[in-house]
């Protein structure tokens, strides 16, 4: 009886639920797994966001790519614009020249007349 009363006493529910713990509600939960195939999981799941996350990246390079090649294209059209408005003022300033050089006021106003109208023009289409 001495060795009953030193040894601690055996504790049946401790026991029963290490012998149950796989077992809820009637399924068995896989807990058998080793730790290297538990990696190989979470490395295919990282594999699988890493392969979404560079998919989104290359659409939005794609995006990027073709929104630039529309400003470049709209930038060398309006450049062209500038060029020849450019050419069409200075063929305006070299007869606004002229008419100052006659000093011929029915000319002068002519021309100032169409330099407005002409101002005008080229704001309304640059507009």
């Amino acid at each position: 009886m001495e060795f009953m009363s030193s040894c601690k006493p055996f504790n049946y529910r401790s026991t029963r639920t290490s012998l149950f713990d796989g077992i809820e509600e009637g399924r068995i939960r896989a807990t058998s797994y080793s730790s290297h195939e538990i990696d190989e999981n979470e490395n295919d799941q990282a594999i699988d966001g890493l392969q979404d996350r560079v998919s989104i990246l290359k659409r939005l390079s794609g995006d990027i790519h073709e929104e630039v090649e529309t400003h470049n294209r709209m930038l060398d059209r309006m450049g062209n614009d500038m060029d020849s408005s450019r050419g069409f003022l200075s063929g305006t300033v070299d007869k606004f020249k002229m008419v100052f050089e006659t000093k011929s006021s029915r000319r002068m106003g002519t021309l100032v007349a169409s330099f407005v109208a002409l101002f005008l023009l080229v704001y309304y289409l640059t507009r």
